[in-house]
């Protein structure tokens, strides 16, 4: 165990320092760095306890004991400017760390005023002192680490609605990974709550040390951050945001702009855009955004959504790509010879696992299923 422990604050420190060093720094890199030098302290508070250390230097016991009230504030952070352009944290947001501060005042008299020998007895158990405020701050650790997690898990499926609704594709913005990092948090605090009432509540005696199934899964998480560090460069890199209007667009939507539209014009823009997606075809392009297709409607993006979600009862992203999977099969049956791979490019797709997964959901069957049932029937015929 003290090797993945010394493993997990050797790596914490280590994602630290690249992203102290990295010579453009995002919003993000800033408090992922932050929350990497939090949970490396943590660790190795957790490890110098374990090597008998607080007995040796008491003042060291109870100084990371908040440390757990942090890790929920600073995910939600994470997740929430991960899906923002914004520079700089707004003041509303340092009031996520309220709770922290406020144990630390609360223990200052701890901190300050007790003897070694005190310290020492209270975290033996000899003295009581603290008894009601480890109960409140443990209680309010397991509520602030899964209720965080939830908050941030809802912030990703906004986000991913927003995606559908102003992109017909999803490369380049693909937040799994970040759901992954939020799904590990939500296990520690799940973990810690189960071990809690299973020892406290309940009585019951485990034969190791519990607190190390906390510990290993926070670990597995420090890992998890530093391997897609590794292998996908752009959590330590500036992420562009895929969200954002060119300057020049802004001004002719201005142009376009409109408070509200009447039925009968939302029927005549939805006529049009239909003849538009005929006759241009312009889902062909992989980047078509929802900005885009507004320009050549010269509406808003605000009204050419209000239009299809009216009248095609559907997002952005699926009425795009229900036209591009057509496209691919009336292109397969054109052209017999052309790889499937080939003919979803051609009409539109940007990749092969997006394809598969769209080409799916519309027929409900994958497209080399499709193409030979066709095939059949129209044999059969």
């Amino acid at each position: 165990m003290a090797v993945i422990l010394i493993s997990g604050i050797f790596l914490s420190f280590f994602i630290l320092i690249l992203l102290l060093t990295k010579k453009q720094k995002a919003l993000t890199d800033k408090i992922l760095a932050f929350w990497m030098a939090i949970i490396g302290i943590h660790l190795l508070g957790f490890y110098y306890n374990q090597l008998g250390y607080w007995e040796i230097y008491p003042h060291l016991i109870g100084v990371t004991a908040p440390f757990p009230l942090l890790h929920g504030p600073m995910l939600f952070l994470y997740t929430l400017y991960s899906l923002r352009e914004d520079r700089r944290i707004r003041l509303v947001d340092y009031l996520h760390f309220t709770p922290t501060l406020a144990a630390y005042l609360y223990m200052s008299n701890f901190f300050f005023f007790y003897t070694p020998e005190e310290k020492r007895m209270l975290n033996h158990g000899e003295i009581n002192d603290y008894m009601v405020f480890s109960l409140i701050i443990l209680i309010a650790m397991l509520i602030s680490g899964i209720t965080y997690a939830i908050l941030s898990y809802r912030l990703t499926i906004k986000h991913k609605q927003k995606i559908d609704n102003n992109f017909s594709y999803r490369e380049g913005i693909n937040i799994k990974w970040l759901r992954n990092c939020i799904l590990s948090i939500g296990l520690v605090f799940l973990s810690a709550t189960i071990i809690v009432l299973v020892r406290d509540a309940f009585g019951f005696q485990f034969p190791f040390n519990a607190d190390y199934i906390i510990y290993i899964i926070l670990i597995g998480l420090v890992f998890y951050i530093g391997y897609f560090g590794i292998k996908q460069e752009n959590i330590f890199t500036s992420q562009e945001d895929t969200e954002k209007i060119g300057t020049e667009e802004r001004e002719k939507f201005e142009k376009y702009r409109n408070s509200g539209m009447k039925s009968d014009l939302v029927e005549e823009l939805y006529e049009k855009l239909l003849k538009i997606m005929a006759k241009e075809k312009p889902y062909l392009d992989p980047k078509l955004s929802l900005s885009g297709l507004a320009l050549l409607l010269e509406i808003s993006p605000n009204q050419l959504s209000q239009i299809i979600n009216q009248e095609a009862s559907v997002n952005f992203h699926d009425f795009v790509n229900n036209y591009r999977v057509e496209e691919f099969i009336q292109r397969a049956n054109r052209n017999k010879n052309f790889s499937l791979l080939a003919l979803a490019l051609d009409s539109g797709f940007n990749s092969k696992s997006s394809f598969n997964t769209i080409f799916k959901k519309q027929k409900g069957q994958t497209p080399s299923q499709y193409l030979m049932n066709q095939l059949q029937k129209d044999s059969g015929t």
